[in-house]
């Protein structure tokens, strides 16, 4: 299991709304995070910098890099474009984190 962490901005008056829209998640999105090996999927709102924390445990980098191309997903993206700054293909603009501490 390899643990990940990224940050994603949210838009200032769109707080309420991401968070009803994950409250609501699909069904189908859940069971293709899944199948593409997420794991403990949490994200976290900083509400004065609108920065959104995100973790999740995956099974495999291939394996998960292929969740962008599922269709789902690409919904997924679309519907939430409103809400985040989005890159042109409508993806999250994210920032990866390295990992420099865990303990269980």
């Amino acid at each position: 299991m390899k643990r990940k962490g990224f940050i994603m901005k949210v838009y200032a008056d769109k707080h309420e709304e991401y968070e009803k829209r994950h409250n609501e998640i699909w069904p189908e999105m859940v069971e293709e995070l899944r199948r593409h090996g997420a794991r403990n999927y949490s994200i976290f709102l900083d509400k004065d910098t609108n920065q959104l924390f995100g973790y999740i445990e995956i099974e495999d980098e291939e394996k998960w890099n292929q969740m962008a191309q599922t269709a789902i997903n690409q919904k997924w993206w679309e519907f939430m474009k409103p809400l985040m700054e989005t890159n042109p293909d409508n993806s999250p603009v994210t920032v990866d984190l390295t990992e420099v501490f865990h303990m269980d």
